[in-house]
């Protein structure tokens, strides 16, 4: 009966040693699968959009893409039909083309030109409004949006606010 018994202990002891092990393993693995803090980090950019002049290209960076940042000029929101004022972005009353600068084709990036208010992209000879609609093929839809929140003058790209949610619902971006 001895033997017995202790035999029951050294199989109870080892299966606790096992189970906890195990528990261990397997929190150290689903830690190693989380993203860095930098990589978390890198998720938001914050822009100010106070700083941004009319009609002037500035590039950015979200997440290792080109994002383009466009203020309007008051000729241009003037210009602009339905469609083209959904798609933009008014932070303190000035209205803003905020996209990913990429051309929705094969991915290039497109280059601003301010004088034809407009985009061209080298690859294949697409041509993107300065609203970011297709106006000459091969690319098969507008520039994309990335999700945004307002929050006051500033812009927090990687976190969807109304405004992109409403955009998202009304088909307006991807």
């Amino acid at each position: 009966m001895e033997n017995n018994s202790r035999r029951g202990f050294m199989g109870i002891a080892f299966g606790a040693v096992a189970g906890i092990g195990a528990v261990g393993s397997l929190y150290a693995m689903k830690k190693s699968w989380d993203p860095l803090p930098s990589v978390k980090a890198a998720g938001f950019t914050t822009l100010d959009m106070t700083i941004y002049n009319e009609n002037e290209l500035v590039v950015e960076k979200w997440r290792g893409k080109p994002i383009f940042v466009l203020k309007k000029t008051a000729d241009m929101v003037a210009k602009q039909d339905d469609d083209m004022k959904a798609r933009d972005i008014v932070v303190d009353g000035s209205h803003y083309m905020v996209c990913i600068g990429l051309c929705t084709h094969l991915g290039c990036i497109p280059a601003y030109n301010a004088d034809n208010e407009g985009f061209v992209c080298a690859c294949h000879g697409g041509e993107f409004d300065y609203a970011g609609f297709v106006r000459k093929s091969p690319p098969g839809r507008g520039f994309d949006i990335p999700p945004f929140t307002i929050k006051g003058t500033t812009l927090v790209l990687g976190e969807a606010g109304p405004e992109f949610t409403d955009m998202k619902a009304n088909a307006v971006t991807l």
